[in-house]
């Protein structure tokens, strides 16, 4: 099954900028949350996705290769990484055909003209599983930075055969079907075909008498209390890696990696784009039209007076600089732009009416955009009789 085009995927044209890039991304990382469509099973699977079509597109360099080859720029080397999540860039280049036919050719026959593939020792131990957390935060802890501790349930090394498997920690013996190869060989032909041995299940080792604690697999299951620490500016989308804090390996192989992957939530007063800020603030339409000092709230839990000039419309924004998110690892601090939103009253008493009566019909150069609008329809009605 061919695999979607990155930049469909994130809903971006192929000039895309960097920026434009990074926008469409998150759009789509929010959109496609597990956690936002416990409904939709394919949801994981569509997330990882974008998260793989971005890694690529965000490196200019794996960008210039995508662009030019497509997805066969990195048969050689993206995304195989033992279960790793991102992959990495390099291997055999576009196209080497060589590499991949290798690869499947050392799956198929093994040993065939006294190549080996793998050796017993390394089917031994075997790497632990990687691990991901969703965690999700608050836009004030984005913008401040924090210390949180998260328990996750994991397989942990096994204390009682300190991960052997084994009763009394003493060691496996050599599997009698493989010789220790974690593989068995069947002829067919002009071929040697290589299968997983089915006694050790391509370990290499059998244990004789199983842990009781483990039973025999040289890990427990636990849940683990760690402690993270959340830089400040981080996004929805942003991923940290503890290494070696993923499941425990098999038979005292090494622990994977956990990955992290942060969601911040929507802010009931701020809306975030990038480093900047937006609140939109309602102002009386007296306000609005005389001018005016007004308290706004910063991320940061301060306050900023604005002053609003006269005549003021709805739309209309002010900046304030360095009051907005703080960059990922440095970069400064992005700002904060207020929108104002001239608010018509309601509820009017009569009194209130008959002022506001009076107040139009004394005013006669007060509203320019509506006289120029209207002298605008004006005109066209008077070239539709004509």
């Amino acid at each position: 099954m061919s695999k979607s085009d990155y930049y469909d995927l994130l809903g971006a044209s192929k000039g895309a900028s960097a920026d434009e890039l990074k926008k469409a991304y998150r759009k789509k990382a929010k959109e496609l949350h597990p956690d936002r469509n416990s409904d939709n099973p394919n949801a994981e699977a569509q997330f990882k996705e974008i998260n793989e079509a971005y890694d690529v597109l965000k490196d200019p360099e794996k960008k210039a290769a995508y662009d030019r080859y497509g997805h066969a720029a990195f048969e050689g080397g993206m995304g195989g990484g033992g279960g790793r999540p991102g992959g990495g860039f390099g291997g055999g280049g576009p196209g080497d055909f060589g590499s991949a036919f290798s690869d499947v050719f050392d799956d198929l026959f093994g040993d065939f003209m006294g190549g080996q593939r793998g050796g017993g020792g390394r089917q031994r131990a075997s790497r632990g599983a990687d691990l991901r957390y969703n965690l999700r935060i608050t836009l004030e802890d984005a913008f401040a930075g924090m210390q949180k501790t998260i328990n996750v349930p994991t397989s942990v090394q096994c204390g009682e055969c300190e991960g052997s498997g084994a009763e009394g920690g003493a060691e496996p013996t050599t599997c009698p079907t493989c010789s220790g190869m974690g593989k068995v060989r069947a002829t067919q032909g002009f071929f040697t075909v290589e299968r997983t041995c089915p006694t050790c299940s391509g370990l290499g080792q059998i244990i004789k008498n199983p842990c009781k604690s483990c039973g025999g697999n040289g890990r427990v299951q636990k849940e683990r209390a760690l402690s993270v620490n959340i830089p400040a500016g981080v996004e929805t989308g942003t991923r940290i890696r503890l290494a070696g804090e993923g499941e425990a390996g098999m038979r005292g192989g090494p622990p994977g990696d956990l990955y992290i992957f942060i969601e911040v939530e929507e802010h009931k007063i701020f809306e975030r784009e990038g480093s900047e800020l937006h609140c939109r603030v309602p102002v009386s339409m007296t306000s609005a039209a005389l001018g005016g000092d007004i308290e706004v709230p910063t991320i940061d839990g301060g306050r900023s007076r604005v002053k609003i000039p006269s005549g003021s419309q709805s739309g209309r924004q002010m900046r304030l600089r360095g009051k907005g998110m703080p960059a990922l690892r440095g970069g400064g601090t992005g700002d904060m732009f207020i929108e104002l939103a001239v608010e018509t009253p309601v509820n009017l008493t009569s009194r209130q009416k008959e002022i506001l009566r009076e107040f139009e019909g004394l005013a006669e150069d007060n509203n320019p955009e509506s006289s120029s609008f209207f002298s605008s329809v004006k005109g066209f009605w008077d070239s539709m009789k004509g």
